[in-house]
């Protein structure tokens, strides 16, 4: 009788963990490639303009999220009064900017540019430019020692010296090394009227910086404490050339190699004429939310998060970003959908489940910088925020033999020791992809951990994962990130892999542990 029992038993554990399968794939085959490509068709459209944040586009493709949330019943944010959490920022739009060396007019966009939201309208002329190396002024190594700038031009390079192979010099206010803003501070304060600035690994303008340095630009702090700055250009290695002379590559190469700078200071008797105007104001931009509330533990919150902003358009020319990051939008989409229609059917979340797709992200994480010092929910009781950015392409890099069956997971050994095993099971039980940790190397170049809008979670100590495709070169930032390079039968297997990943986080017994230091950027 004993045995019988057992059986019984056994066959009735086994009879509810299917039913439980059976029940999660019933809502994941709501996300699936006609869903999908029938969303991807409207965010990625001529129509949105490219979504650029602060502009009509953003705010068409905001205005779609937000009718997709009501549709399918997800509820709006009571402290909102809707949908949308707006946040301020400041547009600065080019008037004329013009740069003059030695009586020739150099091209905007080619031989220099000058950023629109860090620079205040000014114009002025000089008859003396003088090279101050790095721009550096500290106890430890100064560029300016027996160097007078007052009333004339600077230029100097990007970045600080090496000594044994280390950076030695820091700021004395936060142990920071020396950026720009520090070095034009200390150019102005030591009398210059302007500064050229040379970035050592940039000898011409990418697309994207011209793009966003051209016509309108936006800033997310409306109190841009550079109005007061020196006004100053980046230029291009040519124009620099001009400048210092044939002495030019030996000094590029002296930087490039992190060597000190301060004993090539150099004084030109040259003519320049700078003249910059711009007309500035306000708009808002904003990111989307809706919930799905939870059952008993619906003080508790799960997030699912993507940006929906893109670049815009250049001269004429549609940025429209379908795997940048409308793969991730649309995926949040039909995840709320999938979720919503649990809840529907009574098998909804045992947590608050949070859709929020956030603008802002191109221009450096604004939206969801704007909900981490802002947030709706308590982020000490937000168990997870998984983040989907860029989810619909194959990695023209990966030559492995997995190519249409991987997805990279960013952020699975930080914060909490669970994510790796609650995502590595999910995927196990029903998806079968190879999860790729490539870009949780502390050593990666591309510092992929930080630049996404799963950051700003983690920084308040939220366990993040962070789903990516790794296609950071072929049509990445250009106007051929269309749709029809979408690959469609991999897009959904990756979306159903995070759709089954939120669920096993919406029921579990308790939130996800904070079990390992915040990683610092």
């Amino acid at each position: 009788m004993k045995k019988i029992c057992t059986i019984a038993c056994l066959l009735m554990v086994s009879v509810s963990g299917f039913a439980q399968i059976q029940l999660e794939a019933k809502y994941a085959r709501i996300i699936n490639i006609n869903t999908l490509k029938k969303h991807l068709n409207i965010i990625a459209s001529d129509s949105m303009e490219g979504r650029e944040t602060g502009t009509e586009g953003q705010r068409k493709a905001a205005a779609y999220i937000e009718q997709h949330f009501k549709a399918i019943g997800l509820k709006p944010i009571p402290t909102l009064n809707g949908y949308q959490q707006f946040f301020p920022l400041k547009f600065d739009s080019v008037v004329s900017s013009s740069l003059s060396i030695s009586n020739e007019k150099l091209t905007s966009g080619t031989d220099f540019i000058c950023p629109i939201s860090k620079n205040k309208t000014n114009q002025f002329t000089s008859n003396e430019i003088v090279f101050v190396g790095y721009g550096i002024d500290d106890d430890q190594y100064s560029d300016y020692t027996n160097t007078n700038v007052a009333g004339k031009l600077v230029v100097m390079f990007t970045g600080e010296p090496k000594k044994k192979d280390k950076f030695f010099i820091r700021s004395n206010n936060d142990d920071a090394r020396w950026d720009l803003e520090l070095k034009l501070q200390t150019a102005k304060d030591k009398g210059a009227i302007g500064a050229l600035i040379i970035d050592k690994s940039m000898p011409t303008f990418s697309k994207g910086m011209v793009m966003r340095n051209s016509k309108t630009g936006f800033s997310f702090n409306t109190n841009d404490a550079d109005e007061n700055g020196l006004s100053y250009a980046y230029i291009s290695h040519e124009s620099g050339k001009k400048i210092i002379g044939i002495d030019f590559d030996n000094i590029l190469d002296a930087a490039t190699k992190f060597m000190l700078l301060n004993e090539m200071k150099k004084s030109f008797s040259i003519a320049s004429a700078f003249d910059f105007q711009k007309v500035s104001g306000t708009v808002n931009a904003s990111n989307v939310l809706g919930i799905v509330e939870g059952s008993d533990k619906k003080d508790e919150y799960v997030f699912l998060t993507a940006h929906y902003d893109h670049l815009g358009k250049y001269d004429g020319v549609i940025y429209n970003g379908a795997d940048d990051d409308g793969s991730g939008t649309v995926t949040v989409m039909q995840m709320a959908q999938a979720f919503a229609q649990a809840k529907k059917d009574g098998n909804g979340p045992r947590r608050t489940m949070v859709f929020m797709t956030v603008s802002g992200e191109e221009k450096g994480l604004w939206g969801s910088e704007y909900y981490s010092e802002h947030p709706l929910f308590p982020l000490e009781k937000t168990s997870v925020d998984l983040n989907t950015d860029m989810i619909g392409r194959v990695d023209t890099e990966r030559k492995t033999a997995d190519t249409l069956n991987y997805v990279y997971v960013v952020g699975h050994n930080k914060i909490s020791s669970e994510l790796p095993i609650i995502n590595e099971g999910m995927n196990k039980k029903y998806t079968n992809l190879v999860l790729d940790y490539k870009f949780d190397d502390p050593n990666d170049p591309n510092r992929i951990y930080y630049r996404s809008d799963h950051y700003n979670f983690a920084r308040k100590g939220v366990p993040v994962l962070f789903f990516y495709d790794g296609m950071l070169q072929a049509d990445y930032h250009k106007p051929t990130d269309d749709v029809d390079k979408i690959n469609w039968p991999l897009f959904q297997k990756r979306a159903q892999m995070i759709f089954y990943t939120a669920w096993e986080m919406a029921n579990r017994e308790k939130m996800l542990k904070r079990n390992k230091p915040i990683p610092k950027d």
